[in-house]
């Protein structure tokens, strides 16, 4: 059990039947009345972000999350594979637990498999992936005054906004949780 007076970033806790991750916390303390914490919290499940407020002496149940090192193996249909590489289980989840977190994963690189009482929740890909320019369009001289960017397709088809200079083939550093182009490797 946790009380609201011990929040901080990232604590998960159970309330009301969901899981939440706490985003922000205030602990606040007015001249009249009682001191609360003021919170923002994120639900771990459905992603949504509520704003609530606790008497600090409001006790809640940790939720424990569960985060596996996980080979992504390949997709087919609707369905993405992944194999726990200590024990070689595979399990396959939907595309819509995926979301979009696969966006910048090619096949055979490792992710973290969030889960929840043994569900599933989410894929949470490395942070930094380098990946290789397969479409672009060529930079025109003389247009870099303003720092200029242009769209390019990367091998795993997702589509990055880098500057004039890079061209097919150049592989690339891209930050996975804003997918912007970080450097050419």
């Amino acid at each position: 059990m946790i009380s609201a007076g011990d929040f901080r970033n990232g604590i998960t806790l159970e309330m009301e039947g969901n899981v939440y991750q706490v985003i922000e916390f205030q602990h606040v303390k007015p001249g009249k009345g009682a001191a609360f914490v003021r919170t923002k919290l994120k639900n771990i499940i459905s992603g949504g972000v509520i704003e609530r407020s606790f008497r600090p002496t409001e006790k809640f149940p940790t939720a424990r999350i569960d985060r596996v090192d996980m080979q992504y193996l390949y997709s087919d249909g609707d369905l993405y594979y992944f194999m726990n590489v200590e024990t070689y289980d595979q399990i396959a989840l939907a595309a819509d637990v995926i979301g979009d977190s696969l966006k910048f994963v090619k096949e055979n690189e490792m992710v973290k498999v969030c889960s929840f009482n043994g569900k599933v929740y989410s894929v949470e890909p490395p942070l930094f992936v380098e990946l290789e320019v397969t479409e672009t369009e060529p930079g025109l001289k003389g247009d870099t005054a303003t720092g200029a960017t242009k769209p390019a397709t990367v091998e795993t088809g997702a589509v990055v906004m880098v500057p004039l200079f890079v061209e097919i083939g150049d592989k690339l550093k891209i930050d996975t949780r804003t997918g912007e182009y970080l450097s050419r490797v």
